[in-house]
């Protein structure tokens, strides 16, 4: 059932879209919306075409965060939610956050309707969010008696000074994408933000596939690091790893001679 809940398509420029299909719940979370959001994760951190993602909801909002509802009748309720297969930092619920970091591409999410809880959680997972002036957006959790859960703690600090944090975790309060933006919660507003993402992701899918993963690669294992010897290192090794390689090549003739670069899809 969890591919009922997210489609996934990729297309010829190597842009994937991935569709929570949940509309008539404002894409609120159920358990076959969590297991569709880790599997669709998984497929596009396998597909060496992949260039780069979108990630969007379908319908009036992104996502309106966690179907209590839907868990209340079920074997086990959340407890599900909190399983970690073993070998993974991870429980479900924070893999559909954190398994967007592990997609060796850029991650765009568009942001439109409610971004609540859960939903402002996923879209913190991504690389990029470009949210609708008018979008509301929450950590919403407090309203419930509960903690963001859902690997926040690897996601908002790069984002945010942690008196604000606070703020908006203490209050719960809704934002709009456009205070969003002002605050550092969104990359960006967009009065179309599906339209904008995907024009990002096609600019991002003309670059050189191997610089692409590995920059996102650096920043994801050096941001806020306390190892600058370590950080430092990376550096050098991801260069000497693009320096001299086909698609290093064609970037810098394409580069010298203006025309469209070919690049090859990463071994």
């Amino acid at each position: 059932m969890s591919e009922d809940r997210v489609r996934v398509r990729v297309a010829d420029n190597g842009v994937a879209t991935a569709t929570m299909v949940r509309a008539d719940k404002h894409n609120a979370l159920d358990q076959a919306m969590f297991e569709g959001l880790v599997d669709a994760a998984a497929r596009l951190t396998g597909d060496s075409s992949v260039r780069a993602v979108v990630l969007h909801g379908e319908g009036k909002s992104f996502c309106s965060g966690l179907d209590v509802a839907s868990f209340m009748g079920g074997e086990g309720g959340t407890g599900v939610l909190l399983t970690r297969e073993e070998g993974r930092p991870a429980n479900l619920a924070q893999r559909v956050s954190y398994d967007w970091s592990l997609v060796p591409v850029p991650v765009i999410a568009a942001i439109h309707g409610n971004c609540f809880g859960g939903g402002l959680q996923i879209a913190l997972g991504a690389d990029i969010r470009i949210a609708a002036p008018e979008a509301k957006l929450s950590i919403m959790e407090i309203k419930w008696g509960l903690v963001p859960d859902m690997g926040i703690t690897q996601t908002l600090p790069r984002l945010l000074p942690i008196d604000v944090a606070k703020e908006l975790t203490f209050t719960g309060r809704i934002v709009s994408g456009t205070e969003g933006s002002e605050l550092g919660l969104v990359t960006r507003t967009a009065a179309d933000p599906l339209s904008a993402a995907l024009a990002l992701a096609d600019e991002i899918a003309q670059k050189s596939p191997d610089a692409i993963r590995a920059a996102k690669r650096l920043y994801n294992e050096t941001w806020l690091s306390n190892d600058p010897a370590g950080a430092l290192e990376l550096e050098s090794v991801l260069q000497t790893g693009l320096i001299g390689t086909p698609n290093q090549i064609a970037a810098v003739v394409a580069g010298m001679s203006g025309e469209q670069p070919v690049f090859a899809d990463p071994v």
